[in-house]
């Protein structure tokens, strides 16, 4: 059976907008389909993040898939770049992804997003262990400049996707991406 985890971003739940109905959809399809609670959502940390995916994930295969929204697409990254070499993952679908931010306004957004920003990611133990991957941005995403498209397809050889006016892809102000279902279910044939 394929599975799909979905790991929400910074301050998000997975039970609201278009994470709902992307559960609701895959479910409907016959997909196993996880969405957890990460820990603090409002203060994500690398290592525990990565740590809950290890606890939750027994053995990832071909069969596994995950979607991510904004840090959670790090948090994927993360989590494939721990494990073992042999590892082999179906596919990951990266929505908002991104490795630099912009519109900073807090101390406290700049001091959760530093790790994140600054620790180095070994992008070749994470390419080998992914088959397909496919990442999608807004043309107008206020934190994630478009140019990050370019390090997923460079750096990880992942198809991308660019709509336009859908910001950050906000749970609570998309309700559905139908493209992003749509590369699912093509992906996972």
């Amino acid at each position: 059976m394929k599975t799909i985890y979905l790991i929400h971003g910074w301050g998000g739940r997975p039970d609201k907008g278009w994470l709902l109905w992307l559960d609701k959809e895959l479910s409907s399809r016959g997909f196993k389909f996880s969405s957890p609670i990460m820990p603090d959502p409002e203060n994500p940390k690398i290592d525990i993040w990565v740590n809950y995916l290890k606890r939750i994930i027994k053995k990832p295969d071909e069969n596994t898939y995950f979607i991510g929204h904004s840090i959670g697409c790090q948090t994927i990254i993360r989590y494939l770049e721990s494990l073992p070499k042999k590892t082999k993952i179906g596919g990951v679908f990266f929505v908002a992804g991104w490795f630099n931010l912009k519109n900073l306004e807090t101390k406290e957004e700049k001091l959760v997003s530093e790790p994140w920003l600054k620790k180095p990611i070994n992008f070749k133990k994470v390419k080998d262990k992914i088959k397909k991957a496919v990442a999608l941005f807004s043309d107008d995403d206020p934190y994630v400049p478009l140019s990050d498209s370019e390090i997923f397809k460079e750096k990880l050889n992942t198809e991308i996707i660019i709509e336009k006016n859908k910001g950050h892809y906000i749970e609570s102000e998309i309700q559905k991406i139908p493209i992003i279902l749509n590369k699912i279910l093509e992906v996972t044939k």
